[in-house]
């Protein structure tokens, strides 16, 4: 009361309530830049499905060098294996719930529906990447064969690690996969020697590399807790060079990006409207040779510098 006798002009907080205030669109902590899906080549699917045929590599192909007699040629043939492996498209499903009453009122500067599905979309294609990688049936660090594996040679992620580990994919490696904690762990070994990585700049961002392989960070490669350990996985690209691929789903019914679709699925009693949310994905590993893994990659390795 007596800060209102002495005052001789309007109040800040008075004069706020005449002021409009400048807002930003909700923003998620949680959207990180996905880069794995940036990098898979996409491969679309006609009916959800694809049968990766494999040549029998245990039928030797026989050929004859320098050959100057009238000796009959070999005789061969090509096998191919009877009972390949098919991939079948995953879904990822979310329903959005929108009162009427709030997109109706509420929608000035920024449309509720419009941001809600945003969101949503956004969390849906976070799950995408994260089942890439996890997912049980086509998870890529779930489909390395188990010679395509090896393990730190004492903890920390070294040259001499990657060097292993590209030794596994060594026909034309596209990139690394790593928590972004592997990477610094693998920045703070290559420190400790004297060799800092050099970085390239993709997509308008500057990686670490080795041997001129990027090192891309991912959040959905798991450290865990109890030891702070996590993987380091090395993948090859592309139908063309025989490596991993994306799947998907083109021509979707409302379809917003490429296998995601957006639709309406129409106003309840209680004036809910609702929107159906589908994204269908999956991945293939077309050859072993394609992808590798690091086990035991230990993220906690620290040194002192003198």
């Amino acid at each position: 009361m007596a800060d209102e006798v002495l005052r001789a002009s309007l109040g800040e907080q008075a004069a706020f309530q005449l002021a409009n205030v400048t807002k930003t669109p909700p923003q998620f902590g949680a959207i990180t830049p996905r880069w794995l899906i940036r990098f898979l080549d996409w491969k679309p699917l006609e009916a959800g499905t694809l049968r990766v045929n494999k040549v029998n590599e245990s039928k030797v192909i026989e050929s004859l060098c320098a050959h100057e007699d009238e000796s009959p040629l070999p005789a061969t043939f090509v096998d191919y294996v009877e009972k390949p492996r098919e991939y079948r498209l995953s879904s990822i499903n979310a329903v959005l719930n929108v009162h009427t009453r709030v997109s109706d009122i509420f929608s000035n500067p920024y449309d509720q529906v419009r941001e809600q599905l945003r969101l949503l979309i956004e969390s849906v294609k976070e799950k995408q990447e994260s089942e890439l990688l996890n997912n049980a049936d086509y998870g890529l660090l779930n489909n390395v064969p188990d010679a395509q594996k090896i393990k730190t040679r004492k903890g920390a992620p070294t040259p001499d690690d990657l060097d292993e580990l590209l030794t596994k994919v060594w026909k034309e490696p596209s990139l690394f996969l790593a928590h972004p904690r592997a990477i610094a762990a693998f920045g703070r070994e290559c420190t400790r020697r004297g060799v800092p990585p050099p970085t390239v700049t993709l997509f308008g961002t500057p990686f670490v590399t080795w041997r001129g392989v990027p090192l891309i960070p991912t959040d959905k490669i798991a450290i865990r807790s109890k030891d702070q350990k996590s993987k380091i996985l090395l993948v090859r690209v592309g139908e063309k060079k025989q490596g991993v691929v994306g799947l998907f789903q083109p021509g979707l019914p409302g379809e917003q990006s490429p296998g995601l679709s957006v639709r309406f699925m129409g106003i309840d009693q209680r004036s809910l409207a609702s929107y159906l949310v589908s994204l269908y994905c999956s991945a293939a590993v077309l050859t072993d040779d394609a992808i590798a893994l690091l086990e035991d990659v230990d993220v906690g390795q620290y040194h002192e510098y003198k």
